[in-house]
């Protein structure tokens, strides 16, 4: 048997292992470096994410008071179910079924929530149900197994006035929208998806001032998501409070009026003329702002805001600012302060002729009053002389016209803090063949329609407003505005700290120059007498006066449609604009009933109800007459049909 040595080849296998678990071991240690050194940071961050998890805590918003110090709106502590994205990774469509289902919601609803998610991939949080019930609760607990991801949180939701008080001034919040988002003034907010923020009103002017600082809870979950132990808090920084300009007992009077009118649309609005606080600003119809921080997710919600889009009354509209109409003899007063500052009239000598009416050409348009002779310009805005006004517009022309127009800023917005303010249209060139494009040229028989607030000059009721509020203060105008003051709130978290938010100051509304129209003191009297004697003697206002409370005041019937037509829908609408005292005004009133009829049945009565309330609130005692007051705007006598002889418009009162 032949011998052979297998030590060598033994000795080489082993060098071979040898080597191979160098090898391997040097492969281990340069990972284990990599994972450990290298890596390691992330890797640790990692791993405490998928135990640690922050949990906003959003801020509730600021409340909103009147001036008095009435809560008008606040929030309360409502359940919302959250879906948290860190926890699920799949697909969120297949979410949309079961979710809906169990919770009661419209799959499209869901589908839109998702969308935005996708579309925002930074979003952490999704809101899935707002104002959820104990059944919905109880559904989230039940199904902790098969959906980990969803959670309960307590969260502020805005609750508004009833009846919609108040709705087109303190507007609503709602969640942000993807359109908003995408736009850079949104960006630059650091918002998300599902932040809730004012969309109208002052809620929106004001959102970056009632809208808080989100606070968070850092919490320990396990592999399924369940939070184990809260680590940290951070509470959240509240919204400011916001004292606003309006008078709650006033704006309640003023919506009973308007509810009481025959249409139940109109406008009332009250403010002091002394610095351009509102004090009230009724619009109606209203609606009901709730529908947006409350219901608007839901299939019964979004039927209702369909509704209301379609509703003919338009109850979104905010009348107030953004409803254009002839303002009628209201616009008298206007033209005859612009007449006395350019010369067409002096206070010597402001007489002019009535006649009963004008011929221009083949047209006669009449005088409502009948022939008032040749009145002086007190006589002529006391018994609300057509005539006289046909004859002053025709000297002053159409460019005397649209100096007053910019004199009293009627072609621009008059800067109230509120959204979507339009501009008035005013007497043109332009925009007559702009809107008669039949017969554009300009001719005197137009200047005779805008002489009387029946032509080419349809106004905003705040501009008309601010206007009348001007000629009171003896030419100083100033800016309407809503916000009086906001408080200040508390610093939240240590200073140095990366979570510190520092208190917020409170502040004041600043108060511009007003704009000096440069009307002289003995000229604005003339005006102020001539509105004085409308209330106090034997003017068309005369039967809202109040004995040692005068108020100076101008009615108005604007007519909407022809002669003969002017009836139930069609009717004229009833203006009063006014201030009180007459020579020392603390208050300015004026209200537009629509298709009522006379301004003197109508919107005087309405507003004398608003003045009853103030003189009750400032003199602690009943107005005199006050019960005979209510009896008028409660009963409004029917309105005498109109003359329907030759004339193809009818001048207004």
């Amino acid at each position: 048997m032949k011998f052979e040595d297998t030590a060598q080849n033994l000795r080489g296998r082993l060098s071979i292992v040898n080597v191979l678990v160098v090898l391997l071991l040097s492969v281990l240690a340069v990972r284990l470096y990599v994972l450990q050194v290298v890596r390691g940071k992330y890797y640790a961050e990692a791993a405490e994410n998928q135990r640690i998890r922050l949990l906003p805590i959003t801020a509730p918003r600021g409340a909103i008071f009147d001036r008095n110090g009435n809560r008008l709106v606040d929030s309360r502590p409502i359940y919302e179910v959250i879906l948290s994205r860190q926890d699920f990774k799949g697909d969120l469509s297949t979410l949309v079924q079961p979710l809906s289902e169990g919770l009661s919601i419209e799959p499209e609803i869901m589908r839109d929530r998702f969308e935005q998610v996708r579309l925002q991939p930074a979003f952490e949080s999704i809101p899935v149900k707002q104002d959820a019930n104990p059944g919905d609760i109880a559904w989230v607990e039940a199904h902790k197994l098969e959906f980990p991801e969803l959670r309960v949180e307590q969260q502020p939701q805005r609750i508004y006035p009833n009846n919609g008080m108040l709705a087109h001034v303190l507007g609503y919040v709602g969640e942000v929208s993807p359109d908003q988002l995408n736009q850079q003034s949104y960006k630059d907010k650091g918002l998300k998806p599902g932040d809730i923020i004012g969309q109208e009103g002052i809620e929106k002017v004001y959102d970056d001032y009632l809208r808080g600082k989100d606070g968070y809870r850092k919490v320990i979950v396990d592999s399924r998501g369940h939070i184990q132990s809260e680590v940290e808090r951070i509470e959240p920084q509240p919204g400011q409070d916001m004292v606003t300009t309006i008078d709650l007992d006033l704006q309640q009077v003023a919506e009973d009026q308007l509810r009481k009118s025959p249409q139940g649309r109109g406008v009332i609005i009250a403010m002091d003329p002394n610095n351009g606080e509102v004090l009230a600003l009724a619009s109606l119809p209203t609606f009901d702002p709730n529908l947006f921080s409350q219901r608007i997710a839901s299939k019964a919600g979004r039927a209702e805001y369909a509704a209301m889009l379609a509703d003919p009354k338009k109850p979104l509209l905010n009348r107030a600012i953004q409803g254009r109409f002839p303002p009628g003899s209201t616009w008298k007063p206007l033209m005859a302060t612009a007449g006395l500052q350019q010369g067409a009239i002096t206070i010597a000598h402001s007489n002019l002729v009535c006649g009963g009416g004008i011929t221009i050409g083949n047209k006669f348009t009449r005088c409502m009053g009948g022939n008032h002779g040749s009145p002086d310009v007190h006589m002529a805005i006391m018994k609300s002389c057509d005539g006289y006004f046909y004859r002053l517009g025709l000297k002053m022309k159409l460019e005397g016209i649209q100096e007053m127009v910019n004199e009293f800023e009627l072609n621009k917005r008059t800067g109230i803090d509120l959204p979507h303010e339009i501009v008035s249209l005013t007497p043109s060139r332009e925009q007559k063949a702009k809107y008669i494009p039949s017969d554009p040229e300009w001719k005197d028989i137009d200047t005779v329609y805008s002489s009387f607030g029946q032509g080419q000059d349809v106004l905003t009721p705040i501009a008309l407003i601010r206007a009348h509020a001007a000629i009171a203060m003896n030419g100083r105008m100033y800016v309407p505005h809503l916000m009086k003051e906001l408080h200040a709130t508390s610093a939240v978290g240590e200073p140095g700290n990366p979570d510190y938010s520092p208190g917020r100051p409170a502040r004041v509304f600043d108060h511009p120059e007003p704009r000096n129209l440069g009307i002289p003191a003995d000229q604005s009297a003339v005006v102020i007498k001539g509105m004085w004697s409308v209330v106090n003697e034997a003017g068309t206002g005369a039967g809202i006066r109040m004995a040692g409370f005068d108020i100076a005041g101008k009615t108005g019937t604007a007519q909407v449609v022809s002669l003969g037509k002017d009836t139930g829908v069609n009717k004229d609408h009833s203006w009063f604009v006014s201030y009180a005292p007459a020579f020392k005004p603390e208050i300015a009133v004026l209200a537009l009933i629509e298709n009522a009829g006379l301004g003197s049945r109508f919107g005087a009565p309405a507003v004398r109800a608003v003045y009853d309330v103030y003189y009750r609130k400032t003199r602690h005692e009943d107005p005199p007459g006050a019960q005979i007051a209510r009896e008028k705007s409660a009963k409004p006598v029917a309105t005498k049909p109109p003359d329907k002889k030759p004339p193809q418009i009818a001048a207004t009162r």
